[in-house]
């Protein structure tokens, strides 16, 4: 049996960042061949992943990039086991890698597609690069979702990390703090939809017959009626969730549409995630 010396040891480990004792048994099955040794650590991840399948993943982090001009953004979620990890360095690093390569590269249809592709210049893929992350860490770490829009568009991650948007306009964007504005109004506001249209149809015309039939029934001259049951239809657009209609978080005095209106947008939609949900 090849003698395992402690410079072999540590030779291993400042290749792979694993543990000491965990190069040393590798060593010792690979016979003392370090390429043998690095293999049967990369062995590991299956093992890891099988072992940890069950766990739970109530915490990660949400990452966004924006291109220059607000003309596409992209968003990454991944979710891990614990604040720590979904807070720490190498999770930062990793996923903000995966959000700017979704963002400049060829794009990707999956998180796996996209764990398949290479950062320009480097030399392992996000997917080697994960599995040495997990090795490293031992702990479920999931690729959850991902997207890349076209703009105007306007990107928030709240401060937690776990709530993030993209809202997606229509016009010039001329005004960019303004996007930015209206996705940190739907992190904290919750809309449903973004504009009206995208409600249940059957719904909408059930309120507005309801309404209609109200006003009818006040005694109100016919020729107003259009107007009050359009005023109360705003209320209830607002009530039911609807981005439009509900008053800007960063100035109440006017709706979110007459603040993008100001600018020469309009709403088209909007991404909001939260982690694990």
């Amino acid at each position: 049996m090849a003698e395992i010396t402690a410079a072999a040891v540590k030779a291993l480990r400042e290749r792979t960042d694993l543990p000491m004792m965990e190069c040393k048994k590798a060593l010792t099955e690979a016979g003392g061949d370090q390429e043998k040794a690095v293999a049967i650590l990369k062995q590991q991840f299956k093992k890891i992943q099988d072992k940890r399948a069950d766990n739970a993943t109530l915490e990660g982090r949400i990452f966004i990039a924006t291109k220059d001009g607000a003309t596409e953004a992209a968003m990454v979620e991944i979710q891990c086991e614990s604040a720590p990890v979904a807070t720490g360095e190498v999770m930062q690093q990793f996923g903000q890698a995966l959000a700017d390569h979704l963002l400049n590269g060829p794009g990707a249809s999956s998180p796996d597609d996209l764990l398949n592709q290479k950062p320009a210049g480097a030399a392992k893929s996000f997917r080697e690069t994960y599995e040495e992350i997990v090795n490293k860490i031992r702990e479920k770490i999931v690729i959850n979702r991902i997207a890349r829009v076209n703009g105007p568009v306007g990107g928030y991650v709240h401060h937690n990390y776990k709530t993030g948007v993209l809202f997606c306009a229509t016009g010039k964007a001329t005004n960019t703090e303004l996007l930015r504005d209206v996705a940190m109004h739907i992190a904290a506001l919750r809309p449903v939809v973004a504009t009206a249209e995208q409600l249940d149809v059957a719904i909408v015309n059930a309120e507005r017959e309801r309404l209609t039939a109200e006003a009818r029934a006040s005694g109100k001259p016919e020729n107003i009626l259009g107007k009050m049951v359009d005023g109360r239809m705003k209320v209830f657009y607002a009530d039911q969730g609807v981005l439009l209609f509900q008053p800007f978080a960063k100035d109440d005095s006017k709706t979110v549409s007459q603040a993008l209106a100001e600018a020469g947008l309009e709403a088209a939609s909007f991404l909001r995630w939260q982690v694990g949900n």
